[in-house]
């Protein structure tokens, strides 16, 4: 329901530096189309560019019991698998800014593909949009889409 922490460095440096995608992000939890008592308590995420030029990504999520999960990690920005931790259920991502102001995420958990997400960022700075593709057991592809509102940082 939301991305993992990323940190990572474009093969291109470019896009990363500079890019609206950093910041700190609330879930909009009324754009979510599940039913009120199945949508998280609360998401936030955060992008960032590290000194050593990758992209940093954290996501803290509570559950409609309270429980909490978090997810982050520090990756490359060409594509590069790279570890994320926590207690989300991803292990490994592979990132893509083809533009500054989108981000394209594939996540992986135990050799598993779980989804792919692409962040994109309003022309006003103010607005994430997530949209998660995926399959359902039985095969189905999915689409997600998710609004978060900027909470602080860049524009």
């Amino acid at each position: 329901m939301a991305a993992i922490v990323l940190h990572s460095a474009p093969a291109h440096a470019a896009p990363a530096a500079g890019s609206p995608l950093a910041g700190h992000w609330v879930l909009d939890t009324n754009s979510l189309l599940a039913p009120p008592e199945a949508r998280p308590k609360s998401v936030t995420l955060d992008f960032a560019t590290a000194p050593d030029g990758k992209w940093a990504t954290h996501v803290d999520i509570v559950d409609q019991g309270g429980n909490k999960m978090q997810g982050e990690s520090m990756l490359s920005l060409d594509g590069t698998p790279g570890r994320a931790i926590g207690n989300y259920w991803v292990d490994v991502i592979a990132a893509k800014m083809p533009a500054p102001n989108v981000l394209v995420m594939q996540f992986v958990y135990q050799g598993i593909p779980r989804s792919t997400r692409v962040y994109s960022v309003s022309a006003d700075g103010k607005v994430l949009t997530e949209t998660e593709a995926y399959f359902k057991p039985d095969g189905t592809p999915m689409l997600r889409t998710a609004l978060f509102n900027r909470a602080s940082g860049h524009p």
